[in-house]
């Protein structure tokens, strides 16, 4: 009997990538297709939704060249957060799609912080509740019978069924995750609830792929489960394979922080909020330090040759504060904060590990600030991004932290949705009818 596969797809603002594995969690195929770039204006950001269904069409036909469609069981996939677009009851695109950095909606913004509790998601000129209130402004939701998120309406492409949203992609919309609802201070804001989608949790079986689809791929034809997605980051988080008590520190251009917990932990303060995952959390932070400082001070060849000069016993002793610029919001809260970065030694080797020294030390401090509001210490951090490679700058990390440092096996956001199919094929659960039914607040 074929073994059963599970399809993961990860929509970014590049491309779109697939991966393909098995009940043992191993990757059995992978494919990749670009996307064209959002418009991007003064403050605004938009994209055409049929260029993400052409850019999955693509993807599955070049996948599907090669893996036989008929051993995938489930498909799940992830998007960008708060990326939003009105539609009409059948998934038809009423208006381009305003991307997740879209930040066009600042008065709705100041609208929301008056109503809205601190703790909410849905704060920031960026937010997917900002976006609705914009849109709602504009008139351009009068013949809308849906607001849905990118991975929603993809996912509602494939099955067929529009109308519902899992609770990472509704966070920003205002959903409480706590309460699992829409809230009442909604209503303040004149918010259409008609539009309001269903939401379920991260990695529930909620239909099945049409049948044109089926037929087009080779998918078996009434048994393929569409199971519902999450965002972007949510899913690389989960590809790592951290458990409870575990954190993931992404090394990129900047700092991003997010451990398991057993609470939620909401600080507006720190742009601290939680994601549901389940009866678990998934609170974190973001600072504005990182690899985008290095950039600033030594080229990609540089970089390598002072990677191998680290040397993580000999600490440089110098108390590094590294920005690219001046603002910092987690571990400290200051709009003015300027970057630390002197006195610089005359050795570039010394001032390239006092840098990792810095951000070390800032990670450091961000564990610690999650764990006096609630949060565990992490038993473990997993490392993803571009710095994960840096065994030197592992080293130093992990004698900062006191607790081991490992890169992450697999850090491919696709490989966390195919982990959420697996888990929809597995769980047993409501179906679509008897989710659709139990709709909290909306019509």
């Amino acid at each position: 009997m074929p073994v059963k596969q599970y399809l993961g797809i990860d929509v970014g603002t590049s491309g779109c990538r697939a991966c393909v594995i098995d009940d043992r969690a191993d990757i059995r195929a992978q494919a990749a297709v670009d996307l064209p770039a959002p418009v991007a204006r003064a403050g605004s950001s938009e994209q055409d939704a049929e260029l993400w269904w052409q850019g999955l069409c693509r993807l599955l036909d070049e996948l599907t060249r090669t893996t036989p469609a008929s051993r995938i069981a489930a498909i799940s996939l992830d998007g960008t957060s708060s990326t939003l677009l009105c539609c009409t009851a059948n998934g038809t695109p009423l208006a381009p799609a305003l991307m997740y950095n879209d930040a066009r909606s600042t008065a709705e913004a100041v609208r929301i912080a008056g109503v809205a509790p601190a703790t909410s998601g849905a704060h920031g000129a960026s937010s997917g509740l900002a976006k609705l209130l914009y849109l709602q402004a504009g008139g351009r939701t009068e013949k809308a019978r849906h607001v849905m998120h990118q991975a929603d309406w993809l996912l509602g492409r494939l099955s067929g069924q529009f109308g519902l949203t899992d609770e990472n992609n509704a966070l920003k919309l205002g959903y409480d995750p706590v309460e699992r609802r829409w809230p009442d201070w909604l209503d303040a804001l004149g918010v259409n609830r008609r539009l309001l989608p269903g939401v379920v949790p991260p990695g529930r079986a909620i239909g099945t792929l049409a049948g044109e689809w089926c037929r087009r791929w080779g998918f078996t034809t009434g048994t393929t489960r569409i199971v519902s997605g999450t965002t972007d980051s949510t899913a690389a988080f989960l590809a790592t394979g951290a458990v409870p008590g575990e954190a993931v520190t992404s090394l990129g251009s900047t700092l991003v922080l997010k451990i398991y917990t057993d609470r939620p932990v909401f600080e507006p303060r720190y742009g601290i909020y939680s994601h549901r995952l389940g009866d678990l959390w998934l609170a974190g932070g973001a600072s504005n330090s990182g690899g985008a400082v290095l950039k600033q001070y030594f080229s990609p060849a540089e970089i390598d040759t002072y990677t191998g000069q680290l040397e993580p016993a000999c600490p440089t002793g110098l108390d590094f504060y590294p920005l690219p610029a001046a603002g910092e919001r987690f571990p400290e809260n200051d709009p003015l904060l300027p970057p630390r970065l002197q006195p610089r030694p005359p050795e570039d080797a010394v001032f390239f590990q006092a840098i990792l020294e810095g951000i070390a030390a800032i990670e450091q401090r961000g564990y610690r600030l999650l764990e006096q509001l609630g949060a565990p210490y992490p038993s473990r951090v997993h490392t993803t991004g571009g710095g994960a490679g840096n065994p030197g700058w592992q080293e130093i990390r992990q004698r900062a932290l006191g607790v081991p440092v490992v890169a992450a096996r697999h850090q491919q956001a696709a490989y966390g949705a195919a982990l959420l199919a697996r888990q929809g094929f597995k769980q047993t659960g409501q179906t679509a009818e008897t989710q659709r039914a139990q709709r909290k607040d909306i019509e």
